[in-house]
């Protein structure tokens, strides 16, 4: 029996994408390499399990649980290896026949809207209405009455308060202080006999594991643009720092000026006494 022209392998598509164009398995596999990063890392930072990570890297999508979940964990993987995640989604859509169109759903209350109930009138607000006009009508005429007999003390108030007050009484708005530069007495005040550290992120959002002296883990995750964080402790603080060319770092009160370049990953360790130079 022979066998006719079978339709390929999903394997078999993806062999078929050729080097000008890797799959989108391929292209995260070669980021995180270049990123220096392992699937251990890249797991613990994005919270998606090491074996769904092998998984998509291997452009097998099964263990996602749908097209919803596979695009989520495509782009949780792209930006943690500095990707940019449209692309690869994109690419991801398009190899399944694109992703469906959307409902639109304002049709559906089109008959709705046009068909509204009538409003029974509200009693209760109109007679507050009539009552309020009453009210207002009654108030203006003795405020007028009133006004009519009392214009001479009212003219001479309005004239005593038309004379300039004296100078010392003008207010002037007060000039917004700047705000001080930390200056070496706030150096000074961190404890001598432990290391402080504070990471900031600064130009972009960076992956940060840290540790200390007796290995427990005190930090390890992503730290978007604009977060800090400060570890304490009384011999040592270990570092593993991802695109660090992004991140400002303070040693004991003292800037370390070049963390490393920008997709970068770093391993630091520093002590009570260091840095030497800030």
């Amino acid at each position: 029996m022979s066998i006719g022209n079978s339709p390929n392998s999903p394997e078999e598509d993806r062999s078929s994408a050729g080097p000008d164009r890797p799959s989108v398995g391929r292209t995260l596999q070669q980021a995180r390499i270049g990123a220096g990063l392992t699937v251990e890392e890249v797991s613990t930072a994005t919270r998606v399990r090491i074996p769904i990570v092998h998984a998509i890297e291997q452009d097998d999508f099964t263990r996602c649980g749908g097209d919803v979940y596979a695009r989520g964990h495509i782009r949780t993987l792209a930006r943690a290896v500095s990707l940019d995640p449209r692309p690869l989604i994109e690419r991801y859509d398009a190899d399944r026949g694109g992703r469906p169109a959307p409902t639109v759903a304002a049709p559906l209350f089109e008959a709705e809207r046009i068909r509204s109930e009538p409003r029974r009138p509200n009693w209760t607000a109109a007679m507050v209405a009539a009552i309020v006009v009453v009210v207002g009508f009654v108030g203006f005429t003795f405020l007028s009455g009133g006004g009519r007999h009392e214009a001479g003390p009212v003219a001479t108030d309005t004239a005593k308060a038309d004379k300039p007050g004296p100078a010392s009484s003008t207010i002037h708005p007060r000039a917004p202080q700047p705000k001080p530069a930390p200056s070496e007495s706030a150096i000074a005040g961190l404890p001598k006999d432990k290391v402080t550290i504070k990471v900031t992120a600064k130009d972009g959002q960076s992956w940060l594991s840290a540790k200390d002296a007796n290995g427990k883990l005190l930090q390890d995750g992503l730290l978007r643009q604009g977060e800090s964080k400060t570890f304490t402790d009384k011999k040592r603080i270990d570092l593993v720092v991802g695109n660090a060319g992004a991140v400002q770092l303070y040693v004991n009160g003292k800037e370390v000026k070049k963390v490393g370049n920008e997709g970068s990953v770093e391993r630091l360790s520093y002590t009570p006494g260091d840095p030497q130079a800030g």
